[in-house]
């Protein structure tokens, strides 16, 4: 099944559902937009402090600027009447601001209940509240519901609001929290210099979620929510045949290896065996101890919204030193991947993709990063490493 004109949908292998490559693909090439069927916020239910950003878009307010308030509840905050126009007929409508009320009262029945619970009953409301056609299309994504404690205690929560507007049972609050699971990308907060840094929403973007995971990815995913655009940009990082699965990283490409598939294993359920997974399996227990400093997502699971390691040097050890180990060391052939797409910012932790090819077809010669958002100037790109190294091996 045609995605775009870039990608076809197809079954692969022990792989399920995946993307592949229709055409042969360039450096910097977009290879999909997508735009989120639900929004909301990453942050708990029952923060004291009203949240930076807007309700609806999720732009950093600009305290300079008048912010508009829910005229019912006055705690919701938009950073436009326009943005406030857009949420009262679909993300803020009259059900979900009484929702959200009944369960912020005092006692919140979530008051006893960690962070996550909070969030969780954010997504539900957002997901009861989609028109048939969306909640429907949620369905469809990869995500098999489980019959957990968390599922009984949130269906019961969200019983004791008005009645949604959609069809509502304990079967289908599992699945929909199975699908936000395994399908849920990340808009991360803007990059600070401490190296902190979480989601500030969580988006489910259909199209973009039949992507698989790669340690070494082959594209990467941009957002520019403070430029006033909820879509997700997937962009190529090197030059890739047709017929080639396209992949993201599901969290940032410096986590060890032991940390990779811990995450993989509990978040998404499967064991990562991807080249370089195979490679690192075979290495020395003693990895490096920045591993329990972890890394924040810039992937797709909501509960990766971990803190950056602040004094973490990207695996492997410094630039030069990956260097030097990808120029001559057999036992870590990818290495050259750190040194050319890794941002080099402190604390930052990004993936670096060419912008998109110039008019004449040429890749450009500045690579973006999809985190911190620098510019890096280079004359190398060409879809294959240095001295030769391919990164489509």
């Amino acid at each position: 099944m045609a995605m775009t004109k870039e990608l076809r949908l197809t079954e692969l292998q022990g792989r399920g559902r995946s993307l592949v490559a229709a055409q042969p693909l360039k450096s910097g090439q977009i290879v999909l937009r997508d735009s989120p069927i639900l929004l909301y916020s990453a942050l708990p239910l029952l923060t004291p402090s009203p949240p930076p950003y807007c309700d609806h878009c999720f732009k950093t307010l600009n305290p300079q600027t008048p912010i508009s308030l829910c005229p019912s509840c006055s705690h919701h905050r938009f950073c436009s009447p326009n943005c406030l126009s857009a949420a009262l007929s679909s993300s803020h409508t009259p059900w979900v601001c009484q929702s959200l009320a009944k369960l912020r009262n005092c006692p919140s029945p979530l008051s006893a209940h960690p962070a996550d619970r909070q969030v969780q009953a954010r997504f539900l409301i957002a997901a009861y509240n989609l028109s048939p056609s969306s909640f429907q299309l949620l369905l469809t994504l990869q995500g098999e519901p489980q019959d957990s404690a968390e599922a009984q205690f949130l269906h019961s929560l969200i019983s004791t609001l008005c009645p949604p507007p959609q069809l509502f049972s304990v079967e289908l609050t599992a699945a929909l929290l199975a699908k936000d699971k395994l399908n849920a990308f990340g808009l991360m907060e803007p990059p600070s210099e401490t190296g902190l840094r979480s989601s500030r929403a969580y988006g489910i973007y259909p199209k973009a979620s039949f992507f698989n995971h790669d340690c070494l990815p082959n594209a990467c995913r941009f957002d520019y929510v403070d430029e006033g655009s909820t879509e997700i940009t997937v962009r190529m990082i090197h030059d890739v045949p047709e017929g080639r699965e396209i992949c993201l990283s599901y969290f940032p490409v410096n986590e060890p290896y032991s940390s990779r598939q811990r995450t993989l294993a509990e978040d998404y359920g499967f064991v990562c065996q991807c080249d370089r997974c195979k490679v690192e399996a075979n290495w020395s227990d003693n990895e490096e101890v920045a591993e329990e400093k972890g890394g924040s997502a810039e992937g797709m699971d909501e509960d990766q919204d971990q803190e950056m390691g602040g004094d973490m040097e990207p695996e492997g050890g410094s630039g030069s030193d990956i260097e030097a180990e990808a120029q001559g060391e057999a036992d870590f052939p990818h290495a050259y991947f750190f040194v050319r797409f890794m941002c080099s910012r402190t604390n930052c932790w990004g993936t670096l993709a060419p912008l998109p090819p110039k008019d004449d077809g040429t890749s450009s010669d500045a690579m973006e990063c999809n985190v911190c958002g620098s510019l890096k100037q280079d004359e190398e790109i060409s879809g294959h490493g240095q001295n030769g190294i391919s990164l489509d091996g």
